[in-house]
């Protein structure tokens, strides 16, 4: 299997990083199951203010149960032996469905789903990549009806999503990608607070939901840093 790593290198002596592979994959949603696990207090309390005080708990069921489900941190895997890196992130998607409550479960299922859906080779270059991070963007939009400056995971999303496309296209590999995306995620999280809700629970709040960050704007900054790490840590 290839490493993805070209020694021609980026100009500032660390080699590039041009393929995401299982193995990072794995990695990747590891690394979010530790970090939902490490902030699950901060989103449970940003929830408490404009939703049902549930975000952080629930996620970290989710992805516990996907770490179990995939075989990560030392866990069997039920099995589960995915051929390709969609095949595994289709994985992550469906068992979130089936194990989260509230919104963020069928939310993030289903963005996880339609990323798995359109990789289908063992690895993705970084162009696969963005083209399967729009696809979550537009299944996220579809099914929550949300666009950006409604207070909501896709004021983080969108950014990210359209950070990781230039930067490819600029010529990027995937790890300054993934930090062009996480740092757009961590600006768009943040430009949440200032906004009234206009989609789910927080909107019945009308004005008192200003002054509060999205609980899941913040967590999609989160998956978009540990996607950041991984890759840098890789390289």
């Amino acid at each position: 299997m290839s490493t993805g790593v070209n020694t021609g290198g980026q100009g500032d002596g660390v080699d590039r990083v041009d393929t995401l592979d299982l193995v990072t994959t794995r990695a990747w949603i590891h690394a979010v199951a530790l970090a939902v696990s490490a902030h699950r207090d901060e989103l449970t309390e940003l929830d408490a203010a404009i939703g049902d005080a549930d975000h952080g708990v629930n996620l970290q069921r989710g992805f516990a149960a996907v770490e179990a489900a995939t075989g990560g941190a030392g866990h069997a895997g039920a099995g589960h032996a995915p051929e390709t890196v969609g095949q595994l992130l289709g994985k992550v998607g469906m068992t979130l469905i089936s194990s989260v409550g509230g919104a963020s479960g069928p939310l993030y299922g289903t963005a996880f789903r339609a990323i798995g859906r359109a990789l289908t080779t063992p690895e993705a270059d970084g162009e696969q990549f963005a083209l399967a991070l729009h696809a979550g963007l537009d299944a996220v939009r579809a099914l929550g009806a949300a666009a950006v400056g409604d207070k909501t995971m896709v004021d983080a999303l969108t950014p990210a999503v359209a950070a990781f496309d230039a930067a490819v296209t600029a010529g990027g590999d995937l790890r300054a990608a993934a930090r062009a995306a996480a740092d757009a995620a961590e600006d768009g999280a943040r430009a949440t607070t200032p906004l009234q809700a206009r989609k789910g629970r927080a909107s019945y709040l009308g004005e008192r939901s200003i002054g509060h960050q999205d609980p899941g704007a913040t967590s999609t900054a989160l998956i978009f840093t540990a996607l950041a790490e991984t890759f840098e840590r890789r390289g």
